[in-house]
């Protein structure tokens, strides 16, 4: 199980965020009383999701030898009123809502294109924020 260490003064939002040998800055921006020096954490949450699409589709199509040339993924977080999603199960209060959008540039049959529109909602990203989740917390 890989390590991840943010940590940051606690005078202000920025962190750093250590993933093995890689550094990643997060804050929010300034108008959200941060420094802006990085993305804030549902960025950085999108960007998880999108990379995974990313790397999920092109492994897939990689596999069957597809012709998919490049994958984009773009996407949006927004807070929304659970009376406004008809198919969710929450009716009361407020819900996360994120919009993705996928964009297959390739000689793709129709077929194909279908299927990694499946493939992308089995990313693990994908999987682990529809699923239960179990965080445990304890103070060291």
């Amino acid at each position: 199980m890989a390590i991840v260490v943010v940590s940051g003064n606690a005078s202000g939002f920025a962190q750093e965020i250590e993933a093995g040998r890689h550094r990643i800055a997060a804050d929010e921006p300034a108008a959200a009383g941060g420094t802006d020096t990085g993305p804030s954490p549902y960025d950085l949450l999108l960007g998880a999701l999108g990379a995974c699409t990313s790397m999920t589709v092109a492994m897939y199509a990689r596999r069957k030898q597809w012709p998919l040339e490049r994958v984009s993924v773009r996407l949006q977080h927004a807070k929304i009123h659970a009376e406004d999603c008809a198919e969710c199960e929450t009716k009361e209060g407020r819900l996360d809502r994120i919009e993705r959008e996928i964009s297959l540039t390739g000689p793709l049959t129709a077929e194909q294109r279908g299927r990694l529109l499946e493939i992308a909602n089995r990313c693990p990203v994908h999987r682990t924020l529809t699923s239960e989740i179990d965080i445990r917390t304890r103070l060291v």
